[in-house]
């Protein structure tokens, strides 16, 4: 699989700006993609990218992808499993990791404090 990424040093990551709500998320929830690209259709690449929560967003629907997942909790609370009124699920709180492949229903998330979250998306190369 080729790789998409640049060489990128060690760098300050402009936390206050850059940020864009991602296509099927609601308000309050902001990616900022760091590295490389993902295409969906061609079912290649991979990307990095921080995934923001404002305080009390949460998602209603699971989530599914053809891409392999990994996620690193940096800040804040996630709660993972929630009902489409923003009640119950799982509680996780930072330094906690998941990684999902292809084809696996997660989610809904939600956030009461607010939470930045690390994902790495690719494709498999098989």
């Amino acid at each position: 699989m080729a790789v998409n990424k640049i060489h990128d040093e060690f760098r300050t990551i402009d936390m206050s700006s850059g940020w864009e709500t991602p296509p099927g998320y609601p308000a309050g929830i902001q990616q900022k993609i760091l590295s490389g690209a993902l295409d969906e259709p061609n079912k290649q690449g991979s990307r990095t990218r921080l995934l923001r929560f404002d305080p009390g967003v949460y998602t209603t629907e699971p989530f599914v992808h053809e891409y392999w997942e990994e996620v690193f909790l940096f800040t804040g609370d996630l709660i993972v499993g929630n009902d489409k009124q923003g009640n119950g699920g799982e509680s996780f709180q930072p330094n906690t990791y998941a990684v999902r492949p292809p084809g696996v229903f997660h989610g809904p998330f939600k956030s009461v404090g607010g939470c930045v979250l690390m994902e790495i998306h690719y494709f498999d190369p098989a």
